[in-house]
This record gives structure tokens, C-alpha cells and sequence, in this order.
């Protein structure tokens, strides 16, 4: 993990972020916690350990960590003068590279606390950003990242005049000169612009792909969850995808959908998405907004939570709250606690007590999972309209589709046409207009 790359300090053992980057050793971290804005101690302690677990997945060691309980940040440390003097002899004596906060910092903070620490400094953002961009595959992820990246990076080259001026002043100039501040400043809004052009670009081919989907009036289900629920491990055992599964946070950045065989004979197209965080930084966001369209307009989400985690219900509420960032808060969705081969018995069972309708799997071992297809079937189907047609008997075609789309329950010859009522999904009942019975 290299949080910063704009000047390559060396580290307490004379080592560059560069030659971290490249495997001379791992970065040793202190990570801090503050518990702003946290209901309670638990929950703050909770947030310092998922710090630590992404700390690791962005390939650092989490070497110590510290909670400091405080009403509000402080405006130029978050944490206050004197306890990031404490720190810094802390930091000193345990050979620390990089100081990690569990919140967002402002750009002047993050230089204050630079300066004090002597280190790298970053925050929770910048992490996820660091971890989003070592796991992005695709064309499309890639930029992505790299955009989300730039927009956090912009605002922080304030102030950073003095590291990277290469101003002259002389005779016949107005001023100081160019700094390569605003240098960098424009290079960057410019490399923004271009990635901006070319994520609508391939945002474009994506909603084309999506639209053919559509119009083929197969339902869309999308599986989504905290981060490391188990959500591409779900869709092997779904569907055979062979997503590579991989024991760590964000694991997956770009969606897979694949075609979903349900027991009562219906298709549908089942898709894995991003997993979601606490405090998702909001660049990524708006950066993933034309992938985790996935998600907006799919059927059926199928939300997979970690019936093995403590904190289930605290995981929930962040994945509810991005849901309606991204404007998907109103779409049905399936509760589903996975590793239930993990979880306490007696908790799990209040647990699918509180969520009625909710249903427990193992994607690992399978327990669970037909009846899981079976509930995606029986929701998909409440999900759909009765309506009632009259096809011409010319019009074999028109029946066909009905039967292929739609689930038949009555179908009589009458005058005029073979009269039906069939439930449909919503999608497919517009295709069919015209043949609709008032």
C-alpha cells in the first residue's frame, strides 16, 4: 500500500513508498480511532478492527492501534496537538511507516499530522481507495478507481505548494511564475475529464447490454451485501459461475451475471456486485454508479449477510444506506444469513425471527440452498401482475412467449381468441399491451 506518491519520503528505515510498493517490506502501521459520531464503544472498537482488516488487505501490518473517545475533531488534528505528539513517540518507538485514521480527513489536517508524525498519513478513504485499486480487473474498474481516485486527490493538493513549487521569479516575469502545483492541478482535472469521457463510454455499452436484457424479459436478480459476506461464493453454488473467491474484503470489484436455473423452470439472471462498507467513500460511489446500476434495476435483491458476524445488524444498516444512495432503497429484497455453518444456533434463529420471510444457507457446504432457489421463485412470482389476454389463434408466437415469460394459470379457446390469464412480470406485461383483455 503506497497512500501517498506525490513525494517519496523515506521512512524510518530509509525506505521510499516506492520500494514498500515493490516488496522490500511491508508497511507497519498505527492505526487511530477516534469513535466520532459512534453510538457506543463497542461500535467504535468494532470500526478500529475492520480498519485493521482492511489495513491487511491493502497489504500493510496493523501494528498497533489506538481509541481515543472525543465529542468532536479536532478542526487542525482531528485528535488534538498533544495527543499527536503522544503518538508520534509512540509511533517512534515501534518503528511505525504509516498512521491510518478511521475517518475522513480534511487536507489540512492530514498535512498537520504529516508534519507532526513525520509519515505517511491517511484515512479510512483513501485505504478503500488503495485496496478498490490493487482488486480492479476490467477496463471499466480500472477507471473507475483511478476517478475516484484523482476527485479524492484534488482538494489535498492545497497546501502542498512548498514540496512541490519549481516557481523561478527573474526580469520581465508578472509574478512568481507557474508553481507546479497548478501544474499538477490542471494535469489532473484534464486526466478527470478523459476518464469522465471514457466510463460514459463504457457506461454506454453496459446500458446497451443491459437494455437487450431487458427487452429478452428475463428477470434480474442481484446479489448484494457487506463486504466478504460471501456473495461471490453464493453465485458458484448458484449458478457455476467460477468467480474467483478470495478469503478478503472487496474482493470483487466487477459485476458477473449469469443465468440462474430456478425449480420451478423460470430463468432469471442472477448478478454479483461490489461489496459494500461502513462509511463507503463517496467518490467511489459516484464513480461505481453505472456499474452498481446492476443493482437499480434488477427484480429481486437478494441481500447476503455474514450470519457469523456480531455486528450483522450494524452491516446491515450501511448496506441498506448505500442502497438508497444509489437509489435502489425501494426495491424488493430477500434477506439471506450465509455462513450459517458458522453462526451461533440460538442466534441465528432470532435473527430469522426478526426478518420474517429471510432464509439461512451455507454457500460453502450447500445447506440451505434449494430452499433459498425456492423462495427467489415464490418472490420473483409475487412479484409479477394476473393479467388476462386474448391472442388470436394466428398468433401461436404470442402464446408461446406468454408460456416462456410468463406463468400460464388459465388458458381457454373462446370467440375471437385463445383467452388467457397468466402472471407476468412487469417488464414483459408492456410487450404484451396490446393483447391485454379490459
Amino acid at each position: 500500500m503506497a497512500p501517498s506518491r506525490g513525494h517519496q519520503r523515506r521512512n524510518r528505515r530509509g525506505l521510499t513508498a516506492t520500494e514498500v510498493d515493490l516488496g522490500v517490506v511491508t508497511q507497519r502501521a498505527l492505526l487511530v480511532g477516534t469513535g466520532y459520531g459512534a453510538r457506543s464503544v463497542e461500535e467504535a472498537e468494532d470500526s478500529l478492527a475492520e480498519l485493521a482488516l482492511l489495513t491487511d488487505t491493502a497489504g500493510a501490518d496493523p501494528i498497533d492501534s489506538v481509541l481515543q473517545r472525543r465529542d468532536r475533531p479536532d478542526p487542525a488534528t482531528y485528535i488534538g496537538k498533544g495527543k499527536a505528539e503522544e503518538l508520534r513517540d509512540r509511533a517512534n518507538g515501534e518503528d511505525i511507516d504509516v498512521v491510518i485514521f478511521d475517518d475522513e480527513l480534511t487536507p489540512a489536517q492530514q498535512r498537520n499530522l504529516e508534519k507532526i508524525f513525520s509519515c505517511d498519513v491517511v484515512d479510512r478513504v483513501a485505504l478503500i481507495l488503495d485496496i478498490f485499486a490493487q482488486h480492479a480487473t476490467t477496463q471499466e474498474g480500472r477507471v473507475q478507481v483511478e476517478l475516484a481516485q484523482l476527485r479524492y486527490r484534488l482538494p489535498r493538493l492545497r497546501g502542498r505548494g512548498m514540496q512541490l513549487s519549481q516557481q523561478g521569479a527573474g526580469i520581465g516575469t508578472r509574478g512568481p511564475g507557474e508553481t507546479q502545483l497548478e501544474v499538477d492541478r490542471r494535469r489532473i482535472l484534464r486526466r478527470v475529464q478523459k476518464l469522465e469521457r471514457d466510463l460514459r463510454g463504457l457506461a454506454s455499452t453496459r446500458a446497451t447490454q443491459r437494455k437487450a436484457r431487458h427487452r429478452s424479459g428475463v428477470l434480474r436478480v442481484a446479489l448484494v451485501g457487506y463486504t466478504n459476506a460471501g456473495k461471490s461464493t453464493l453465485l458458484n453454488r448458484l449458478t457455476q459461475a467460477g468467480v474467483l473467491v478470495e478469503d478478503q474484503l472487496f474482493s470483487t470489484l466487477d459485476p458477473t451475471t449469469r443465468r440462474l436455473h430456478l425449480p420451478g423452470g423460470e430463468v432469471v439472471l442472477c448478478s454479483d456486485t461490489v461489496g459494500f462498507v461502513r462509511r463507503l467513500p463517496h467518490e467511489l460511489v459516484e464513480a461505481f454508479r453505472s456499474t452498481l446500476e446492476e443493482v437499480t434495476e434488477a427484480d429481486l435483491l437478494v441481500h447476503v449477510v455474514d450470519a457469523s458476524a456480531f455486528d450483522s445488524d450494524a452491516r446491515i444498516v450501511a448496506v441498506n444506506e448505500v442502497l438508497a444512495e444509489i437509489g435502489a432503497g425501494d426495491i424488493p429484497r430477500l434477506v439471506v444469513w450465509n455462513k450459517s455453518d458458522l453462526a451461533e444456533p440460538d442466534e441465528l434463529k432470532r435473527r430469522l425471527a426478526e426478518h420474517r420471510g429471510s432464509v439461512a444457507i451455507s454457500a460453502v457446504t450447500g445447506e440451505g440452498v434449494p430452499q433459498l432457489l425456492t423462495t427467489i421463485g415464490d418472490r420473483l412470482r409475487s412479484l409479477a401482475q394476473i393479467v388476462e389476454f386474448v391472442v388470436p389463434f394466428e398468433r401461436g408466437d404470442v402464446l408461446a412467449a406468454l408460456h416462456r415469460e410468463g406463468e400460464v394459470l388459465i388458458e381457454v379457446h373462446a370467440e375471437g381468441g385463445t383467452r388467457v390469464r397468466a402472471r407476468v412480470p412487469g417488464t414483459a406485461a408492456g410487450r404484451f399491451a396490446e393483447f391485454t383483455h379490459h
